[in-house]
């Protein structure tokens, strides 16, 4: 059995958190992990307690960036006129620009 350890705050995590999701909420869920370059855990647990996500880049981010981004070029391109954009592609983009922002030290 593995030795217990305490957090980077001094906490004990002894508590299992779980919960049923689809299999696209599951799948932005994993898009706001991996561009946030956070953890599973450390990515839900700010988010459910409204903290500020600040995104460290590395290689992992920038990689998660351009292959998102070619998802909606793709995604776009398919849409004719700007109709039918749903709301999860407006997320994206919207989580996009922010992590752009941050990157970019919060220039417009």
């Amino acid at each position: 059995m593995s030795e217990k350890a305490l957090d980077k705050h001094g906490r004990w995590r002894s508590v299992s958190v779980s919960f049923r999701a689809s299999p696209h909420e599951v799948e932005l869920i994993d898009t706001g992990v991996k561009l946030s370059g956070l953890t599973k855990r450390e990515f839900i647990i700010r988010t459910l307690l409204n903290r500020d996500i600040h995104i460290t880049a590395n290689p992992r981010v920038y990689i998660t960036l351009k292959n998102q981004m070619k998802d909606i070029l793709i995604e776009l391109q398919r849409i004719s006129d700007g109709g039918n954009i749903d709301i999860e592609l407006l997320d994206t983009i919207d989580s996009i620009v922010r992590l752009l922002n941050e990157i970019n030290g919060g220039c417009q």
